[in-house]
């Protein structure tokens, strides 16, 4: 019998694309991220919690107080469905807000950190330029240090004078 080849994947060529039978939706994380921070920075607000509470209480009262037009009786089994859904929603909502913001804040803690480091490495580089210029300084000529070597020669050469008796038939100098 004849073995058919096994058909391996290869690397160098792409691979086929396969059409899916049902296809799945699309969406733009990003868009869907800056749209769940909005709203999760709207949840966070003092606002929110008025509008909250004051829908609470309309819908309380309206179903206590309209006799013929109650829809949710007083255990308000569809106001408490409706509360556990904006939740259920809100917390995912929530926490992908502040994935997006801790990612931000990595981006921003590395660049932070990047910057530290150039400004370290700067910091050692003037340091070493800064000590580099002081050995040099160290090294030239102050006038001090001229006047004290100019005169030290003065000193030598005086001091040779007097002890030399000069050129023939000088004068010898006066000893004291």
């Amino acid at each position: 019998m004849a073995r058919e080849p096994r058909r391996t994947t290869r690397l160098d060529q792409p691979r086929e694309v396969r059409r899916a039978l049902v296809p799945t939706p699309t969406y733009d994380p990003e868009a869907f991220g800056r749209l769940s921070e909005r709203i999760a920075r709207f949840i966070g607000t003092g606002r929110f919690l008025v509008y909250m509470t004051v829908f609470v209480i309309v819908w309380v009262v309206f179903n206590v107080v309209a006799e013929e037009l109650v829809f949710d009786d007083y255990p308000f089994i569809l106001l408490t469905l409706m509360l556990s859904l904006q939740a259920s929603y809100a917390a995912p909502l929530i926490l992908l807000a502040q994935n997006r913001q801790a990612d931000r804040d990595r981006v921003q803690y590395e660049q932070d950190r990047a910057r530290a480091e150039r400004n370290i490495a700067d910091t050692d580089y003037l340091t070493r330029e800064l000590a580099s210029l002081r050995m040099a300084v160290g090294d030239v000529a102050t006038r001090d240090f001229l006047r004290s070597e100019l005169r030290q020669l003065l000193d030598e050469l005086e001091e040779r004078r007097n002890l030399d008796p000069g050129p023939a038939g000088g004068t010898k100098p006066e000893k004291s």
